[in-house]
């Protein structure tokens, strides 16, 4: 199987390249400060193009054990950065903000032997929600901006899933909102980033679905959300009457409240002696 897809600038830059090559060259040449994450085969890294900002993701294979784990644990295996190239484009078609990709190529035969890559342009300055909420317990936001921002990852995520989509690390994280212009309750904007490992479907499984929102709130439970926030969130997701979601949807809150406090005991005790790592 062999793809590619280059847009400007790369078309330019990498004009009578081989842009396998190029793109390894990249990622071997890269400053340490540069390189993002190194970890199985797959490398993460920013470099720049006339002074603006680009991340590259390069895979070299996965390994068949890899694979074999991931189907005993009945997850569709990620082979390559086709999958989030197609996640971005279904993320355009669906209207919901996230990266610009400007390259992506694959090749070879086989899951092992496939290399492949992914460029996508910079979403500078900005700051993921993870870290922007950090201190709202203590800090209480304007309220305004705080029930915008709920509104905009309700909205979002109820986008995903009706276009198919499942993000598989559906974490404030992985939200970032621009810092310029300064967000505000009536202008800000946000991007959903991080699809390296989504399924795309044409209708998103219940079970998917509700571990997504469950990562979600996981992922919100220590920012000092009200019980109005939350049924704020609930108002924006599902549509129809908020009286109708909270008798329809019982089961799936009670799930919610379980899981994510199941995935917040299991964190706290993986990374209990790294205090700083966030989330």
């Amino acid at each position: 199987m062999n793809r590619l897809e280059l847009r400007p600038p790369l078309t330019t830059l990498w004009s009578g390249r081989d842009p396998f090559a190029a793109a390894a060259a990249l990622a071997r040449e890269a400053a340490s400060g540069d390189l993002v994450r190194d970890v199985e085969g797959r490398r993460t890294l920013r470099f720049e193009i006339d002074g603006r900002g680009y991340y590259l993701k390069l895979q070299n294979g996965v390994s068949w054990g890899r694979i074999a784990e991931e189907l005993v644990h009945l997850r569709r295996p990620v082979l390559g950065a086709g999958n989030e190239w197609n996640a971005i484009g279904r993320c355009h078609e669906l209207g919901v903000p996230t990266m610009t990709a400007v390259g992506f190529g694959e090749r070879g035969s086989g899951p092992a032997r496939r290399d492949s890559f992914i460029v996508t342009e910079a979403i500078e300055p900005a700051i993921d929600l993870d870290e922007f909420t950090r201190n709202w317990r203590e800090q209480a936001p304007p309220p305004a901006l705080k029930h915008a921002l709920i509104r905009a990852v309700a909205s979002i995520a109820r986008r995903l899933h009706e276009g198919g989509v499942n993000h598989r690390d559906f974490y404030l994280c992985h939200f970032l909102m621009r810092t310029v212009p300064e967000p505000a309750a009536d202008a800000f904007q946000l991007a959903l980033i991080d699809l390296h490992r989504a399924q795309l479907r044409s209708h998103t499984p219940r079970r998917w679905r509700d571990k997504d929102l469950a990562g979600l709130y996981f992922s919100a439970l220590d920012i000092g959300l009200t019980r109005r926030d939350k049924l704020r969130f609930l108002q924006t997701y599902f549509p129809g009457a908020l009286r109708h979601t909270l008798q329809t949807e019982r089961r799936l809150l009670a799930y919610l409240e379980r899981e994510a406090a199941r995935l917040k005991l299991r964190f706290e005790r993986k990374f209990a002696n790294r205090p700083a790592l966030q989330r």
